[in-house]
């Protein structure tokens, strides 16, 4: 990723882009250019070496005319605000789209969960929620996982939650641990749902997926998962997969289970026997069928997208592709699958599991993928849907779908 780009700049951006499509008026134009409430909390935390370490921490809610806002939690050495914003924004656009009763937010704390204990990270998770116990509530917002944080931290931040409020508060977060009223599906849903909507994109193209190379950038929770769902949904061959210390290629292609079984191991997918090293930028750059980015943002941008040869890019990550990259993939023919669609599985599933705690009544295993099944392919022919009528990238046809939404939600309410 490089550093210049700045992730909510390329957010707002696009909510003009989409104002102008739509000929929405300035204020409601500059209402959704802003978040609606922004928190900024310190932590601090003792260290297992008995001295006091200060963490920086957000919690950004976006926009919450269509229901609670909804975002995932992250633990990340590098993260910023503006990051945290442009996250809470999309999962605006993601929970539209998929025509799910939330809004959108976001958490970050900037930390490295590498270089920490289990314990340092349960006193930095509890320490989060008490800074945030007011903001946050079945009703009002509902956090869940995201990179670095993983079910065992969302127990901890369930469990602070339910002692400070003097009850069981299962419905305060998502991603929980089964044993804690988590929903069944709720780990491999992000990648899921986006081979949904990769399945019905190569039957749009007519690809056949039997005789597809894949290659995927990012092999942390959605990237492992995407490969491991590959082979069982598709059989074809993943060539290339790459994490943060580099990528791994072999034309004969990679058995995932064996992929994620070695960077348990090692830590990284490099070095796996009967692979060639090639770098994330190398990865992105092959002539494949399919690319998914599955790790962080602005990895496609104006400088490499030129070089793409993939025919579907699914993007698994959030904001993995620049407005400039937008432009040359879709003049290039290549059919991207936007982040807000592509990636929409999990807040899906996340949805399905606070109706559970709702409700005390859980599915099956079944009716979950049935469900989710159900509402990526809604979702994909509608986008596809206006992407034919409006002759526009589906980046922007999704964008018209979501913000046309929220917009009439707000209208409704008196608010513009």
């Amino acid at each position: 990723m490089e550093k210049n780009f700045n992730s909510f700049e390329m957010v707002q951006k696009q909510i003009d882009l989409v104002a102008d499509i739509l000929k929405l008026d300035s204020s409601t134009c500059q209402f959704l250019r802003e978040p609606m409430r922004e928190i900024h909390i310190t932590i601090p935390v003792k260290m297992d070496n008995g001295q006091t370490k200060v963490f920086k921490g957000f919690r950004v809610q976006y926009n919450n005319a269509r229901g609670p806002f909804k975002g995932g939690i992250r633990f990340h050495p590098e993260e910023t605000i503006d990051t945290v914003r442009a996250l809470a924004a999309w999962m605006t656009w993601k929970t539209a789209l998929l025509d799910l009763p939330y809004g959108g937010g976001k958490g970050g704390v900037i930390c490295n969960p590498k270089e920490m204990s289990d314990s340092e990270k349960e006193r930095l998770s509890r320490g989060y929620i008490r800074e945030l116990v007011e903001f946050i509530g079945p009703e009002k917002d509902i956090p869940a996982p995201d990179v670095y944080t993983d079910s065992k931290i969302i127990a901890w931040m369930m469990d602070e939650f339910s002692k400070i409020k003097g009850h069981n508060s299962f419905g305060v977060i998502t991603g929980k641990p089964i044993e804690l009223c988590g929903s069944l599906g709720r780990n491999d849903a992000t990648a899921r749902g986006g081979l949904y909507c990769v399945r019905e994109a190569a039957k749009y193209l007519k690809i056949d997926l039997k005789n597809a190379k894949v290659t995927i950038q990012g092999f942390g929770n959605a990237g492992s998962y995407a490969a491991i769902l590959y082979k069982e949904f598709f059989g074809e061959k993943i060539v290339a997969v790459s994490d943060s210390k580099g990528g791994i290629y072999s034309e004969k292609g990679f058995d995932p289970y064996q992929l994620v079984e070695f960077k348990k191991k090692n830590g990284s997918v490099i070095g796996f026997p009967g692979s060639s090293s090639i770098t994330n930028e190398e990865l992105l750059e092959l002539d494949v069928d399919i690319l998914l980015p599955s790790s962080l943002e602005n990895v496609i941008n104006e400088k490499n997208a030129k070089n793409i040869k993939a025919k579907i890019i699914g993007e698994l990550a959030n904001g993995p592709t620049t407005l400039e990259a937008d432009e040359i993939l879709h003049s290039k023919g290549i059919f991207v699958i936007p982040d807000f669609l592509c990636n929409a599985g999990g807040v899906t599933v996340s949805y399905f599991e606070w109706v559970q705690n709702i409700t005390g009544y859980y599915w099956k295993l079944e009716e979950i993928h049935k469900k989710l099944d159900e509402k990526m392919t809604k979702a994909f022919y509608e986008v596809i849907d206006v992407y034919e009528k409006k002759k526009i990238n589906p980046r922007m046809a999704a964008y018209v779908i979501a913000v046309s939404r929220v917009v009439d939600a707000m209208k409704i309410r008196g608010w513009v």
